[in-house]
């Protein structure tokens, strides 16, 4: 088990929003934090010591996301009131409003060059603003239900979105086409979110499931069963060798994706977490829900920088190149209904919400409707016993089949590029034998003319 000095401590929190806490996200320079909330407000903490935080009014109605542009600069908001709005960061708070969805927004994610916006919404469509101009640029359409989340890639040339179809979807910002689809014959993802390399997406479930998917191979590599509720929200290690997530039955758990485990739950809120995010560089986090606290958390599990940490697991996991377009395939849908190996945790000292907390979950409900029973308690950390943990044959993927997988992916990107080459190749064939056809008719034409 790992020792004391390792374990994640909550540092401290922050009162001052009035209703439940939708959405979190650190500035770039990790000095400040954004929250939004369900009053409508967004505020703006600094970590100084007695430093005011900032409230941000404007929206009319619930603050459903919120985010720093990559530059620190800009702040974005996205609102059940229909509207997204960009905000400076100070004391003024002056704010422009966007309006083109006809729907709650429920989703805002800058691109890593800060030039794009995207924004999900209950209109069924993502659209995407240009943040220069700031002005809007296009819409995506093939979402048949309310579209719940749409993240950018970390390159910028794609886009992955979740909707209440059961679909999740990748958009290629080229040429603005939905290029791969995964459906879900279960539920519908609350979240989802490219690793930081960009060859995998994971997504939060609400049939209580996390998922991490290879989308150059369209394989479903980690199926996680660790949450007792649906789980709302999920963050990468910068490393990427940790995810962390939210779920409605009020507890945060940090899963270790390189053994593909459950290495950490912690117990911090009362009633449902709907918002959970690392700071950029993976020493603090930091988690909000229905209690409308925002708790601030010391990794401390992995102390190294993320330098030293890649470095030092090298040998562990091959780092891949972002996936060429071409990698990304077949266009058609592919249900994954197979029998998959799972990571279970069942905790029987574990607190379960009532069920009445479950449904508070489905739209950020405000907790002044919650049950009695979620009273205030003393906040409390666990860290997993060891007899709960999953054996070395339970683990999702093992790091020998890990290092195997990789070894047959490259051969696989390898391949698939010869493929594409040969494609065009044939593609070239077939034009020039096609007009050397034309001419030829045109020639007998002309002969058949004279004679």
């Amino acid at each position: 088990m790992a020792s004391a000095t390792e374990d994640p401590v909550l540092e401290r929190y922050f009162k001052g929003h009035k209703a439940a806490i939708t959405s979190v996200d650190f500035s770039p320079n990790g000095k400040q934090l954004a929250t939004a909330s369900w009053d409508t407000f967004l505020m703006v903490w600094s970590f100084k010591p007695q430093a005011r935080a900032y409230r941000y009014v404007g929206h009319k109605d619930v603050v459903t996301s919120v985010q720093f542009s990559p530059h620190g600069n800009l702040l974005a908001s996205a609102s059940r009131d229909r509207t997204v709005r960009l905000w400076i960061p100070d004391k003024k708070g002056k704010s422009s409003e966007f309006r083109a969805h006809t729907a709650p927004v429920r989703s805002v994610d800058f691109s890593a060059d800060g030039q794009l916006l995207a924004t999900a919404s209950e209109d069924k469509s993502i659209k995407v603003w240009n943040m220069f101009r700031q002005r809007f640029l296009y819409s995506l359409y093939r979402h048949t239900h309310w579209v719940r989340c749409a993240k950018f890639s970390p390159d910028g040339r794609l886009i992955v979105s979740c909707s209440e179809d059961k679909t999740i979807k990748i958009w290629d910002t080229t040429n603005k086409q939905c290029v791969n689809n995964f459906s879900d014959s279960v539920g519908f993802a609350n979240f989802v979110d490219f690793n930081p390399n960009g060859t995998y997406i994971a997504s939060a479930g609400s049939d209580h499931t996390v998922k991490i998917w290879d989308i150059r191979v369209n394989k479903l590599l980690q199926h996680y069963q660790v949450h007792s509720g649906g789980v709302n929200c999920i963050s990468f290690h910068p490393s990427g060798n940790y995810l962390i997530t939210a779920a409605s039955d009020g507890t945060l758990k940090i899963l270790d994706l390189l053994e593909g485990r459950l290495i950490y739950t912690l117990q911090g809120h009362t009633g449902p977490v709907f918002t959970v995010s690392f700071s950029k560089g993976g020493e603090l986090f930091t988690s909000g829900g229905a209690d409308a606290q925002v708790l601030l958390w010391k990794t401390n599990f992995d102390e190294l920088p993320c330098k030293t940490l890649n470095k030092r697991n090298l040998k562990r996991l091959h780092f891949d190149s972002p996936p060429h377009l071409l990698d990304i395939y077949p266009r058609t849908p592919h249900p994954h209904e197979g029998k998959i190996e799972t990571v279970e945790t069942t905790e029987n000292n574990g607190r379960m919400m009532p069920d009445k907390s479950e449904e508070i979950c489905g739209y950020f409900l405000n907790p002044s409707l919650m049950s009695p029973e979620c009273s205030p308690k003393t906040m409390t950390k666990k860290t997993e016993d060891m007899s709960d943990l999953p054996s070395e044959s339970q683990r999702s993927i093992p790091l020998a089949v890990t290092d195997a997988l990789e070894h047959i992916m490259e051969q696989l990107s390898v391949l698939t590029q010869t493929v594409s080459i040969l494609e065009q190749r044939l593609t070239l064939t077939e034009d020039k034998l096609k007009d050397c056809l034309e001419n030829q008719q045109k020639l007998f034409n002309v002969i058949q003319q004279k004679s």
